[in-house]
């Protein structure tokens, strides 16, 4: 997007408030590819907000300018550089042109009518109409999601961890674990969630615990492999909506946003259900095509995962691994 581009060097100071009784933070705000980074004075990343899911709330001509990373969220950031707020301004305005003419979301009702999509809710059932919408919802719009459930989950989990060295560490990992996987990342967070979940937009979340007590690298690697395995057998926009209900569905397809408190409601469901017991037989599939040997994460979680017999790979050198069991920098 060439308004992106125009503003990727720009980095101004902003105040954020990572939750409702936090103190407001100093920060340096700048420009991604589809994010919002704020950085601290020594260029460590603090948090990533979802471009198109910012919201201002604010009257617009106001200073300072106050924002929130989605609709049902507390974190907020004040900005008073008039450039920045110019900036996202605009980058919204272009997303914003750009989504009819991606034309997904409006172009479905267009294409097929109004009454093909009453049918698939009434006639074939809520399963065809949650089935038909996460088919036509393009991949941004997953990945927007996912981050705006992400912002909810964050506000009680507060910030993100990430330390410049282990983030490196963390990438490489994924990199080794998920070959090919295309967009998406792996979060650590000191709280929030029991132990590991995944978002729509190919997020999986890792709770701190899951970096820092396992000595072995293989441990991890079973959580974020196990996360990956359930995403795959269930389209994470899926399940979301299917926790959501049928209306979810409908507003989606019809309006290009989910219900108000959709959202909330299920991040709230996932800090509280904890994960159901891995696919023994496929997690043990998952350890093969990585080389890893699973007894390690058996162990760990008390399961009976049957090797694979393959070749063993290390998972990570030791100093990245030592690197990354201090990516929360406490």
């Amino acid at each position: 997007m060439t308004v992106l581009k125009q503003y990727q060097r720009l980095e101004v100071q902003g105040l954020w408030r990572a939750a409702p009784d936090a103190q407001r933070r100093d920060i340096i705000v700048s420009i991604g590819d589809a994010t919002l980074v704020f950085s601290d004075y020594n260029g460590v990343a603090l948090a990533h907000w979802s471009l198109p899911a910012i919201e201002r709330i604010s009257p617009p001509g106001t200073l300072p300018a106050l924002y929130r990373p989605a609709p049902d969220a507390f974190e907020t950031l004040e900005l008073n550089d008039e450039t920045m707020i110019d900036a996202l301004g605009k980058v919204h305005s272009a997303i914003a042109r750009a989504r009819p003419r991606s034309g997904r979301l409006r172009n479905v009702l267009l294409g097929s009518g109004l009454a093909a999509v009453i049918a698939l809710g009434l006639i074939w059932g809520p399963d065809a109409l949650v089935r038909h919408t996460v088919s036509v919802v393009p991949l941004a719009k997953h990945a927007e999601i996912g981050q705006s459930v992400l912002a909810v989950i964050r506000q009680n989990a507060g910030p993100r961890c990430e330390i410049p060295q282990a983030s490196r560490a963390l990438a490489r990992l994924r990199a080794r674990l998920l070959p090919g996987a295309g967009r998406g990342e792996i979060v650590v967070l000191s709280g929030g969630i029991a132990r590991s979940e995944h978002l729509p937009g190919g997020i999986i979340m890792l709770n701190r615990a899951l970096i820092e007590e396992p000595e072995d690298p293989a441990v991890t690697a079973g959580y974020i492999l196990a996360e990956n395995l359930r995403a795959r057998s269930l389209d994470p926009l899926e399940r979301l909506l299917r926790s959501a209900g049928p209306v979810a569905s409908f507003r989606l397809l019809t309006t290009g946003a989910l219900p108000e408190g959709a959202i909330t409601a299920y991040a709230a469901e996932l800090m509280q259900v904890p994960p159901p017991a891995p696919d023994a037989e496929g997690l043990a599939a998952r350890f093969a095509d990585a080389a890893l040997d699973p007894a390690p994460f058996a162990a760990a979680i008390g399961a009976d995962i049957a090797p694979i017999p393959v070749a063993h790979r290390p998972l990570i050198s030791d100093g990245e691994w030592v690197a990354l069991q201090g990516i929360c920098g406490d």
